[in-house]
């Protein structure tokens, strides 16, 4: 088995697993599993806090999983509600997604 399909095996098996961390997501319609990591997500603003009418998530999700890449600024449909768009990176078949959500009262 390549290294590449180690790696593979281990974000199905463990990483999204939805017995350790994953949770299911609906993600542009389609129903995936997800890690969600909003730690991650508060020491990359530097421990600030958002706006009141701002919410932010930063997850993981396998490639294969999401749709095509989308550039920041570009709309994703989670759970029925359209998100913006922050940050989108991939590597070794796990993609690193920053959106943020305005929020209406």
């Amino acid at each position: 088995m390549a290294f590449k399909d180690m790696v593979a095996a281990d974000i199905a098996a463990t990483f999204i697993n939805q017995d350790f961390f994953g949770e299911a997501y609906r993600i542009e319609g389609k129903t995936i599993l997800i890690v969600v990591d909003n730690d991650e997500l508060k020491e990359r603003q530097g421990g600030q806090d958002l706006a009141v009418a701002e919410s932010a998530t930063l997850f993981y999700a396998s490639v294969a999983d999401l749709p095509p890449r989308k550039a920041p600024g570009s709309s994703l449909n989670v759970n029925g509600r359209e998100c913006i768009i922050d940050d989108w990176k991939e590597d070794m078949g796990m993609a690193t997604v920053v959106l943020r959500e305005n929020i209406v009262a």
